[in-house]
């Protein structure tokens, strides 16, 4: 059994409704073995999306500051070949690409096919960080979430598997965190002042994002809200969606691999064949 479901095309999300303590049943030690087991999976499935070439990766985290968009690339992503795989941060935007289109800069980010990209932050932010801060008026971004369904079915309709994972931490996790961070000197550099003060806007941001997540979850590109109170059990449930939509395309990735196998073991046959003196290895 899945430890987190997508959301389904239409369905209403309430953030405040769903726990981000939730553990599924699982302490941290059997947690952690099953996220390093599925990373062995992850490992293989990696190497044949890059070998066949007919699919590209996306996978988009965001979340609340501290929720740990950061620990689920190192937790998780670590397990893949780094030659086919990237991770795009989307920072605030730059003058050039104020003047382009919101989703100029992000397609620019897009895997190409054989590649895996991870998007810390993403186009979402156009639609909850823009609306929060009074970036643009309601008038903008309201059309954004059509706009943004439409981006993403072209992206799938070319090959590329998106999975979006919202990593859900309490509002006392995040502050347990930032305290955290004050405490430890390896990680002081992290500290913002601007964390404290996005934190009086919280529920303004809850309710972004349960917008988002409602109106922009389809089957082609799903959301999951996952519990991230526990870093080990986001970890997990992250690998595990992953897994889950990967492993049903091994067998065509396999298929292709080998008819592709056949075809240039043909053409190195009747290479040999017509340079007799060129047989080693025959």
């Amino acid at each position: 059994m899945p430890f987190a479901d997508p959301v389904n095309p239409g369905e209403k999300v309430r953030l405040a409704n769903i726990d981000s303590h939730e553990t599924g049943g699982l302490n941290e030690e059997d947690a952690r073995a099953l996220t390093d087991s599925l990373g062995m999976e992850l490992s293989e499935l990696q190497e044949l999306l890059y070998a066949a070439g007919t699919h590209s990766l996306l996978v988009v985290l965001q979340g609340m500051d501290t929720s740990g968009k950061d620990g689920v690339v190192r937790g998780v992503f670590t397990h893949l070949n780094p030659q086919g795989v990237r991770v795009a941060s989307f920072k605030v935007p730059t003058p050039l690409e104020r003047a382009h289109d919101y989703l100029w800069r992000v397609h620019q980010q897009v895997p190409e096919l054989g590649m895996t990209v991870v998007f810390n932050r993403s186009h979402y932010e156009c639609v909850v960080v823009e609306r929060v801060k009074h970036i643009v008026p309601e008038s903008v971004w309201k059309h954004r979430y059509a706009q943004i369904n439409q981006f993403e079915e072209l992206l799938s309709s070319e090959g590329t598997i998106i999975l979006k994972f919202f990593l859900h931490i309490s509002k006392e996790e995040q502050e347990r965190r930032l305290l955290a961070r004050e405490q430890d000197i390896t990680k002081a550099w992290k500290l913002s002042a601007s964390d404290w003060i996005e934190r009086e806007n919280w529920d303004a941001y809850q309710a972004a994002y349960d917008d988002a997540l409602t109106k922009c979850s389809t089957a082609s590109a799903p959301w999951f809200v996952v519990p991230a109170d526990k870093k080990w059990f986001r970890d997990l449930v992250v690998a595990e969606a992953v897994r889950d939509r990967l492993e049903p395309l091994k067998r065509s990735w396999l298929k292709t691999l080998e008819d592709r196998g056949r075809i240039e073991r043909a053409a190195v046959k009747e290479v040999r064949t017509a340079t007799p003196n060129n047989r080693s290895g025959r």
